[in-house]
């Protein structure tokens, strides 16, 4: 499946913002889905994932409460709604397909381009 990821911009904190993944060449039910974000300097971290088949979702604890992770069969997209963004929440972000569960960064073959969020304080 190819992943394209899309949606980020420049927002100040407090503000909301959905990132959108369009899949192409296989439907998204296939597979377990994330949205991995990687800030400069710093380890990619696995931030939101799903498991529509098992029933699971990983939300990352700093973005709890404020992070949703949705998607849209009919689109083959799925979605990252951010809520309260924090400055902290600046890097890139890269939505993930994976057949495995739990995600992990290891295990992703492709990771696309990613969709830059920036948020000022």
């Amino acid at each position: 499946v190819q992943l394209q990821a899309s949606g980020g911009g420049l927002v100040q904190a407090g503000d909301s913002l959905t990132l959108s993944c369009a899949a192409s060449g296989r439907t998204l039910n296939n597979y377990h889905m994330g949205w991995f974000r990687q800030a400069p300097g710093k380890e990619r971290e696995l931030v939101a994932a799903r498991s529509w088949r098992r029933g699971s979702t990983y939300i990352e604890d700093s973005v709890k409460g404020r992070f949703a992770i949705s998607r849209d069969l009919a689109k083959n997209t799925m979605y990252l709604q951010m809520n309260n963004l924090k400055p902290e929440d600046a890097a890139v972000y890269y939505c993930v397909a994976s057949s495995r569960w739990p995600i992990v960064k290891e295990v992703i073959a492709s990771w696309g381009q990613g969709t830059l969020v920036t948020v000022s304080s």
